[in-house]
């Protein structure tokens, strides 16, 4: 008979081998799947054109999801196997930094936006943003579209910029609150909005539109668009590399292209 301790040796060393062979196939399976993205919708032109660029450099492929920087961040928290997270303002990177669910020392500020007040295009209408100014007219009855004002960052900032100009009390009952900035472009677009409030990026993405006047910077916070790395990313290496080339002046041209500013080439020609 064979002693049972070299029994549970012989067991020992083969469930160890069993490990060690199933564990190989997974970490290549980690090493050759997308990089997962989780970014603020409206990033969506400019990141798919980042995102090609870099996979016709690296080889590398990602998967983005795009939605409003709080569900975002919340699906984050709440498990979703996201590698990167790009939000369109500070608050929400702070939320995922506060909980502990990206890696903080890899967060980065990216870039910088504005926002306008659009109406569908050949509207004819013109608006001056400036205080005491009253939307009710130009919007005729109808409503005016933006993000949520409680979550979504474009929401959040317009409604700041309604508050500091003294508009907000007359238009807060004829909001049309969306999930995200693309949506509430979309109403515009459609019609089904006489004016709305999105990004400058937006604005440009869709011929639907036309901008009908810019808010003043003043008038809201700074629209920031940090990024960082999640803690629980299993791609870290090759996540960290689309963040160093979104971060490099080879993309720089392409977030250009679509109206973001770069941060850190505010200054530069």
């Amino acid at each position: 008979m064979i002693p049972s301790r070299l029994v549970r040796t012989r067991r020992a060393v083969i469930a160890g081998l069993l490990l060690a062979f199933t564990a190989a196939p997974l970490a290549a399976r980690a090493a050759d799947e997308p990089v997962v993205v989780f970014a603020a919708a409206s990033l969506k032109n400019a990141l798919d054109e980042a995102a090609a660029a870099w996979a016709k450099e690296t080889g590398g492929t990602t998967r983005i999801s795009y939605a409003g920087s709080n569900a975002l961040a919340k699906q984050i928290e709440a498990g979703a196997p996201a590698d990167l997270f790009i939000s369109a303002d500070l608050a929400w990177m702070d939320y995922a930094e506060t909980n502990g669910t990206i890696r903080a020392d890899s967060r980065v500020n990216l870039l910088r936006n504005a926002i306008v007040l659009v109406a569908a295009k050949g509207s004819g209408l013109r608006v001056t943003l400036e205080p005491g100014t009253d939307l009710s007219a130009p919007l005729a009855g109808g409503r005016l579209a933006l993000g949520n004002v409680e979550a979504v960052p474009a929401g959040k900032y317009g409604r700041a910029a309604l508050e500091k100009l003294g508009a907000w009390d007359r238009v807060k009952g004829q909001l049309a609150q969306t999930e995200n900035v693309r949506a509430a472009l979309l109403l515009v677009s459609r019609g089904e909005a006489p004016l709305g409030i999105v990004y400058a990026t937006d604005a440009a993405s869709d011929p639907g539109v036309e901008v009908v006047a810019t808010f003043p910077a003043d008038s809201h916070p700074p629209i920031v668009y940090p990024a960082a790395l999640t803690k629980d990313s299993v791609r870290a290496d090759r996540a960290g590399s689309f963040l160093s080339f979104l971060r490099s002046p080879a993309a720089r041209p392409l977030f250009e292209r679509q109206g973001f500013v770069v941060v850190g080439a505010e200054k530069r020609s």
